[in-house]
C-alpha cells in the first residue's frame, strides 16, 4: 500500500505545529457541530430515553475503533508478509489514523430518524418533482438527468461529502479541510447517481456501483480526490475497511440493543442461528461459514447457561453483550483475512464484493441483519416513527422546495409569499452564504439545482428533536 494512495493531504504544512495532518483532520472531526448532532439522530430507536441505546455518535464511535483496529491489523499483516517494500510503521499508524477519522465520518451526512430520512427524502423527490411549477412547466423539466437522478437517490453517505467540504464552513467554502486521504476513504460509492448499477443476484456485481457517490454540484472535489489519490473511478483500498467496520459494528449493536429493549429474546436468537446454520450444511461451499457460525453459536449458549447458574440479574443481556463482544472479534479477523487474501486486486482497483463477502463470518453476518430487520426494524416502535417521520419530511420539503424554486430569480418578488420568505430566513446562513459563493456566476438551471440542494442540506443537517420542534411549531401543533 503505497504512501501516496495514503498520505493526500489538503493543508500546506505548519512549522510551528508538530502535529500529523491526520492528528489535525480527528481534532477538526470532534470539535464540529456536525458531528456533535449526532448524539441526537436515530442510530435504530428513535428519541429513546435510554441512555444504553445507540445513537448516531456512539454508533460512529464504535466504527471509528473497529476500523482503526482493522488497519492495525492490516498494517501489520503487509509489513510481517512483506506484501509491500517500503510499507513501514509510520504509514501503519497514518492508515489507523486515517480509518478511524472516516469512522467518526461515515455517518455525519445522515438525515434526522436513521435510515428511513434517507427513503424520505428520496420518495418525496421522486413524487414531488415531476408536479411542482417551475416557470412554464415543472421542476423536472428545469433539470438534468444527474440531477434528477442526485434527489431522486439521495444518499446520507454522499451528502457527508458535502458536509466535510462545503457545508462545514471554518476559514473558507472548503470546509473542514480535510486530507484528501481521508475523503477518499469514506467516498464508499466512485460513480454518478446516474451509473448506479446494482444487481444483489448478478455474481458479477460490483459494490462501487450500489449507490451515488457524489452529487453533481461537488464533482469538482471528486475528481481532485480521486486524481490526488490515484483512485480514478475505483474505491480507494482503505473504503472497504472503513465498510467492514460499519456492517461488524451496526450487525452486532442491533441485536444487543433489540434484546436491551426487549423486542428480541435470547431463545429466538439461539433458534434463528440454529435454523439458519442447519439450513447451510446443505452447501458445501458454506462449510467455513458453518463451521464458523456453530461456534458462535456454541458460546451464546455457554454464556447465558453461566448467567443462568451463577443467578445474574439479566441473564439475557449479560449472554448477548459479552457473545457481541466474542462475534466483534471474529468479524474483525475475517476482515483482515479478506483484505490480505484479496491485496492484489483490491489495491489495482479490480476487488468487487465486500471485503466480508464470502468469509468464514458472513453467515453469521447475515443471520445477526435478518434477525435485527424482523424483530427490531419492524417492531412497532419503528414502525411508527417511520409514519410521523414521513410527515414531517413531506411537509419540511414541501414547504422549502416551494420556498426555494424562486428565490435568486426574476420571479421571487412576484411568487414568494410572506410564508415563503419566513421558510428562507429559517435556513442556516451558512448554507446561504456557501449558495451564494457556489451558485455566482451559475447559469438558470445550475441556481435551481443548488437551491434544491439547499433544501436537503438543510433537512437532512437537522436532529431528530430539532425536525419533530419545527414540524410541531410550523404546523401550529404547539
Amino acid at each position: 500500500m503505497c504512501s501516496e494512495r495514503i498520505r493526500g493531504v489538503t493543508r500546506p504544512a505548519s512549522s510551528s505545529d508538530s502535529r500529523t495532518e491526520f492528528e489535525k483532520d480527528y481534532q477538526r472531526i470532534i470539535s464540529s457541530a456536525s458531528f456533535r448532532r449526532l448524539q441526537d439522530k436515530t442510530q435504530v430507536f428513535p428519541l429513546d430515553k435510554s441512555d444504553f441505546i445507540r445513537t448516531r455518535l456512539t454508533h460512529s464511535l464504535e466504527v471509528a475503533n473497529f476500523a482503526r483496529s482493522i488497519g492495525r491489523m492490516i498494517g501489520a499483516r503487509i509489513i510481517s508478509e512483506e506484501k509491500a517494500p517500503g510499507f513501514t510503521e509510520s504509514m501503519r499508524e497514518d492508515i489507523c489514523s486515517v480509518l478511524e477519522c472516516a469512522g467518526l465520518l461515515h455517518d455525519i451526512g445522515n438525515p434526522p430518524f436513521g435510515h428511513f430520512g434517507e427513503d424520505a427524502i428520496r420518495d418525496w423527490f421522486r413524487k414531488n418533482l415531476s408536479i411542482i411549477d417551475y416557470r412554464d412547466g415543472k421542476l423536472i423539466d428545469a433539470l438534468t438527468e444527474q440531477q434528477i437522478q442526485d434527489f431522486c437517490n439521495f444518499e446520507g453517505n454522499t451528502q457527508a461529502l458535502r458536509v466535510v467540504t462545503k457545508l462545514h464552513f471554518m476559514v473558507d467554502e472548503h470546509g473542514m479541510n480535510l486530507t484528501k486521504a481521508l475523503l477518499a476513504t469514506i467516498m464508499k460509492y466512485p460513480v454518478a447517481s446516474t451509473q448506479i448499477k446494482y444487481d444483489k443476484n448478478d455474481p458479477n456485481r460490483d459494490i462501487a456501483t450500489k449507490k451515488m457517490g457524489y452529487f453533481a454540484a461537488d464533482k469538482a472535489v471528486f475528481d481532485d480526490v480521486q486524481t490526488s489519490c490515484g483512485t480514478l473511478g475505483c474505491r480507494h483500498p482503505l473504503a472497504f475497511a472503513l465498510e467492514a467496520a460499519d456492517d461488524i459494528a451496526y450487525r452486532t449493536a442491533d441485536i444487543e440493543d433489540a434484546v436491551k429493549k426487549g423486542l428480541l429474546d435470547i431463545g429466538v436468537l439461539i433458534n434463528e442461528i440454529k435454523c439458519a446454520t442447519e439450513s447451510a450444511k446443505e452447501d458445501k461451499s458454506k462449510r467455513d461459514q458453518v463451521e464458523t457460525s456453530t461456534k458462535l453459536l456454541g458460546k451464546l449458549e455457554n454464556y447465558y447457561n453461566r448467567a443462568i447458574e451463577n443467578n445474574y440479574e439479566n441473564p439475557q443481556l449479560y449472554a448477548v453483550q459479552n457473545w457481541v463482544v466474542r462475534v466483534q472479534g471474529a468479524l474483525l479477523t475475517c476482515a483482515v483475512d479478506s483484505f490480505m487474501n484479496n491485496y492484489d486486486s483490491i489495491m489495482n482497483g479490480t476487488y468487487r464484493r465486500e471485503l466480508l463477502a464470502d468469509t468464514p463470518g458472513s453467515l453469521m453476518l447475515d443471520v445477526l441483519g435478518d434477525v435485527a430487520y424482523r424483530y427490531a426494524f419492524l417492531s412497532e416502535p419503528i414502525l411508527k416513527l417511520e409514519v410521523a417521520a414521513d410527515a414531517i419530511f413531506d411537509f419540511l420539503l414541501t414547504r422549502l422546495v416551494n420556498a426555494l424554486r424562486y428565490y435568486d430569480t426574476d420571479m421571487w418578488k412576484m411568487h414568494a409569499s410572506a410564508v415563503d420568505t419566513k421558510m428562507v430566513s429559517l435556513i442556516s446562513s451558512t448554507f446561504m452564504q456557501i449558495y451564494k459563493i457556489h451558485s455566482k456566476d451559475a447559469t438558470d438551471n445550475e441556481k435551481l439545482y443548488l437551491r434544491l440542494l439547499l433544501a436537503t442540506d438543510y433537512v437532512s443537517g437537522m436532529t431528530d428533536s430539532y425536525a419533530r420542534r419545527l414540524y410541531r411549531e410550523l404546523s401550529g401543533i404547539d
